[in-house]
């Protein structure tokens, strides 16, 4: 476990050298002459969906179907509590300067939850595994869906890049295509994707890292920062950590309310709660958000994930002690 929390927190790291670099060595568009950055992230994105839809566990979905209750909080607070809270503040800010800053959090709201993590921090925690690797994997599944359509509310023209019809072609040959082909060929390539499970992890972070770089060499080489004052950085920090808590707490309150296990608690509580930067930074591509508005859309994504993986990694520990000394 050690190990994994050493590689999450170099990959913290790894993100604010890529901003650094950005700023210091932007990629200006004359460079894909030389290498073309964005064709390389393209096909980064659909070989992370193919290899999302080879990593599957169909076995582990269909056993733990039965936990219904369980999985219906979870998705539910990933994909409705979550952006309704956010929803809710839209009446008084539709038609302010700040609408893109509240729909860059509505973005974070809308993704689903993170994988990796969901599954770690609950195994330390002492909670259902089980569960959690089901709920991680599904609600990508769903996230493929819920997201564009929960966006497409409030996307207008000034907004996305594209009409609808492309980012509908960019989702299929992006995202659908790519995990259709991975479950057809997961009882073939299993064993050689589980063989080189931590290679492709690696592939994962790279693909992440690049589209960090290049979304912020866009917004330095245009001046976007200048456009965008301080105080914006805070309100985006002070809503993401505000959802955390509010999201948590709800869903503990329901979790409880529906006389769930402890085990059971824990996994509705830690994975509701997640969003994925893997999916954030694919989805602003995918979206077709217009170039000098991604650094906005990726920044509550970056901010909420480098708080729930401190935050909640404390957590998971503290409430494994706490367990610990009940049963003792």
């Amino acid at each position: 476990m050690a190990t994994l929390f050493s590689k999450q927190n170099i990959f913290l790291i790894l993100l604010i050298i890529m901003v650094l670099m950005a700023k210091i060595i932007p990629f200006h568009e004359s460079y894909n002459q030389y290498f073309n950055l964005s064709a390389f992230i393209d096909w980064g994105i659909a070989g992370i969906f193919l290899l999302y839809g080879l990593k599957l566990n169909l076995k582990e979905v269909v056993k733990d179907i039965t936990n219904w209750k369980l999985h219906l909080l979870i998705q539910s607070a990933t994909f409705l509590i979550f952006p309704f809270l956010v929803f809710i503040f839209y009446p008084f800010i539709k038609d302010s300067e700040y609408f893109n800053i509240w729909l860059s959090i509505f973005f974070l709201a809308s993704l689903p939850s993170t994988v990796s993590s969901s599954v770690v921090m609950v195994s330390i925690a002492k909670g259902n595994v089980t569960s959690a690797i089901f709920n991680a994997s599904v609600s990508g599944i769903i996230g493929i869906v819920m997201t564009p359509l929960l966006m497409s509310f409030f996307m207008t023209s000034e907004t996305s890049a594209g009409a609808n019809g492309e980012i509908l072609q960019q989702l299929l040959i992006k995202v659908l295509l790519p995990i259709i082909l991975g479950i057809i060929f997961n009882p073939l390539l299993k064993k050689f994707v589980t063989k080189y499970s931590n290679i492709i992890n690696e592939f994962d972070r790279l693909i992440i890292l690049l589209i960090v770089y290049e979304s912020f060499s866009t917004a330095f080489v245009q001046h976007v920062f200048s456009s965008v004052p301080s105080f914006v950085f805070l309100v985006l920090t002070f809503s993401v950590i505000f959802l955390f808590f509010a999201v948590y707490h709800i869903t503990r309150f329901l979790a409880e309310k529906m006389k769930f296990k402890t085990q059971d608690v824990i996994t509705a509580t830690f994975c509701g709660s997640k969003k994925s930067l893997v999916h954030g930074s694919l989805f602003v591509l995918v979206l077709g958000i217009a170039d000098d508005q991604k650094v906005l859309f990726l920044l509550p994504v970056m901010i909420y994930h480098s708080f729930q993986l401190f935050y909640v990694s404390w957590l998971a520990n503290r409430i494994a002690k706490r367990q610990t000394v009940n049963v003792n």
